[in-house]
């Protein structure tokens, strides 16, 4: 029987959980409210380009430790080759696996299905470490790495004008390197108790 809830995930001990999503950063300066004196009008730059930087996160709730790579764009192919670099970088611990939970972008649902459910013989490295759960369609709510996207911006791109795309990878680089350790901030972000 496949597993569907997370209490289910979190009681058996020989899975670990872990969230993955994909997020583009744009150049362009994104505007949010704030508090300012009465009467002020602030002003923020803006770079005129449409320039963006990409990331796959993957994040371990129980650890609260942050993973990500930097795809050029989303694909089957470099979803693969996140899933690989994270497994790489985290390797299952002996006689655990990973229960990777994933949205239903349709790069995701091709990559189960070439991982899973036809077993393709080039893929047996992720098989034997990952076992996908796929959350229900339109819900985005119940993937906490998107707070992990939305603390990024909060904290590091809104209201912030960038002057290269660079400037912008070295910004969100530098705010994921702070949580590629275990910590607490992730920890209990990515925690629903």
């Amino acid at each position: 029987k496949p597993l569907k809830k997370r209490a289910e995930i979190e009681e058996d001990n020989s899975l670990i959980l872990v969230y993955q999503d994909e997020v583009h950063f744009q150049i362009q300066t994104t505007i949010t409210s704030g508090w300012f004196k009465k009467g002020s009008a602030p002003k923020v730059k803006s770079f005129p380009g449409r320039f963006k930087t990409s990331y796959s996160g993957f994040v371990i709730p129980e650890s609260g430790q942050l993973f990500t790579a930097k795809p050029e764009k989303f694909n089957y192919e470099t979803t693969i080759d996140s899933i690989r670099s994270f497994l790489s970088a985290h390797p299952a611990p002996e006689g655990k696996r990973y229960a990777l939970v994933m949205d239903n972008a349709p790069w995701h649902k091709k990559t189960m299905r070439l991982v899973e459910t036809e077993k393709l013989p080039e893929y047996a490295d992720i098989r034997e470490s990952v076992t996908f759960i796929k959350l229900p369609p339109y819900s985005p709510d119940l993937n906490p790495i998107e707070q992990v996207w939305r603390i990024t911006r909060k904290e590091n791109t809104h209201n912030v004008f960038f002057a290269s795309l660079s400037i912008l990878e070295t910004t969100v680089d530098s705010a994921f390197d702070a949580w590629s350790m275990p910590n607490a901030q992730l920890r209990t972000l990515c925690s629903f108790k």
